[in-house]
């Protein structure tokens, strides 16, 4: 008998140090590094940004490592699913399209798509001040999505292209019309710099639920609830804790997680 609880012992001592190297693995975060202020490169390579910071907090507070894996945007979804990395904390819109093929944290931020066009254009009726407009939009995003649904059908073009920055590239050469995107994204990483210079917000804000979702969350593999609620705890802690609002402050003057 004494052999016996000798060896139970032993077993769940291994036990325990398995469970102990499993907590201790890094969590591998998919992330597009081409969305400034949320993420970008700096000019010695490294990732910068918004989500970058958020994602390192959240790490912190969960204790364990972050090991970061970058992927172009439209691909982040097919490599979680084929366990290239466990999360994806790249802005992407907690949409009910997105929830048949990954689940999603609660939110982290919510921010209004907006467009961007020549200064002083005219925007009184969507539809019809869109017709005959080349719209550039990342492929595969939410924005991409609504314009195809919306603009298109009024006799808009949809440009789609692999990163939004190639987008903003065609708008300042003047390829393009218009941008659909998000607001802070356009402002930050387009109005704000020389190449934005002359271009403007026009139009209403696009927050239809439908396509925009209920603000950027960020998504696991479907049915990894163990991760889902681990993460969503650790938003919430960050939030409490101030950490949160730090990050906020060195990148926004407002309130970026919305309502």
């Amino acid at each position: 008998m004494k052999k016996i609880a000798l060896l139970g012992a032993m077993a769940l001592s291994v036990l325990s140090v398995f469970a102990i190297a499993d907590d201790a693995k890094p969590l591998r975060i998919g992330i597009e590094a081409a969305y400034p202020p949320f993420a970008s490169k700096a000019p010695d390579g490294s990732i910068v940004g918004f989500d970058y910071d958020i994602g390192n907090a959240l790490c912190e507070e969960m204790k364990v490592q972050c090991k970061w894996i970058e992927q172009e945007f439209d691909g982040l979804i097919p490599a979680l699913k084929v366990r290239k990395f466990d999360a994806v904390l790249s802005s992407m819109s907690i949409t009910e399209e997105r929830k048949r093929s990954v689940d999603f944290t609660g939110k982290y931020y919510a921010t209004p798509a907006k467009l961007a066009m020549k200064a002083g254009s005219s925007m009184n009726d969507v539809a019809t001040d869109l017709k005959g407009k080349k719209i550039g939009v990342q492929r595969s995003s939410v924005y991409d999505r609504y314009a195809t649904d919306v603009f298109a059908p009024a006799g808009a073009e949809i440009v789609r292209y692999s990163s939004q920055n190639e987008v903003f590239l065609d708008l300042a050469s003047g390829r393009l019309d218009a941008t659909l995107a998000d607001s802070v994204n356009i402002d930050d990483g387009f109005l704000k710099t020389d190449a934005g210079k002359g271009f403007a917000f026009v139009g209403p804000d696009f927050t239809d639920e439908k396509y925009f979702g209920e603000g950027q969350g960020i998504a696991v593999r479907k049915g990894d609830k163990a991760l889902q609620e681990k993460i969503s705890a650790a938003i919430l802690a960050i939030r409490a804790n101030g950490k949160y609002k730090a990050i906020q402050d060195k990148y926004f003057t407002f309130d970026v997680y919305g309502k």
